[in-house]
């Protein structure tokens, strides 16, 4: 009798869902700051701004970072260390297409534990999106201990809207990744149980 291999092993599972508070927090928050100088004609509605007023989004922001940061560092290391990486290598624009495609008309199958084109490339452009939403938001929040980093994105008022379009492109990604979700529920559980296939 051979043993069911587990499809999301716990660090996975762990990771993902303390992600999922850091984001929801430092987005929230976010808008919060925003909100307080905004780069748009318009500003977010107090139900979906965290903090209330600037002092305390600012707080909440600062907090969620580190987890945010620490998080991602041991998904980072766990992924590089044990091989997952290698699920998320980039696709080929012809598998993209083609999976993107069928997606569109509803024939994407679904394989446990396996990541079409279309998923591997959403995973590396909100990672990619996460990295560029780090190194924007040091350069914001220290603009001059962080010289480099604000350089990098053009400058201070640059950078608040680099930090802006990649918060943009997170959020994108969440709308996207939980409408598949709820298109195919069946993988909502294993990531909370961890699931099992042969």
């Amino acid at each position: 009798m051979t043993q069911k291999r587990v499809i999301h092993p716990w660090l996975l599972r762990l990771t993902h869902w303390l992600n999922a508070l850091a984001i929801i927090m430092m987005i929230g928050s976010g808008w919060q700051i925003y909100d307080a100088s905004p780069l748009f004609g318009f500003t977010f509605p107090p139900l979906v701004t965290i903090g209330q007023w600037l002092g305390a989004a600012i707080a909440w922001h600062l907090a969620f970072i580190w987890l945010l940061v620490g998080n991602g560092l041991v998904y980072i290391i766990w992924a590089l260390a044990g091989g997952h990486w290698r699920k998320l290598m980039p696709p080929r624009p012809r598998e993209v297409l083609a999976d993107l495609r069928a997606a569109l008309t509803f024939r994407l199958k679904h394989e446990t534990g396996v990541y079409n084109a279309v998923q591997r490339l959403l995973y590396l452009g909100v990672l990619l999106a996460g990295v560029v939403v780090v190194i924007s938001g040091l350069a914001i929040w220290k603009p001059v201990q962080f010289w480099p980093l604000c350089d990098l994105c053009g400058g201070f008022f640059a950078a608040r809207y680099v930090h802006f379009f990649a918060m943009a492109a997170i959020v994108g990604f969440l709308a996207v990744h939980l409408t598949l979700v709820a298109l195919v529920p069946k993988v909502l559980p294993p990531m909370i149980t961890g699931g099992r296939q042969p």
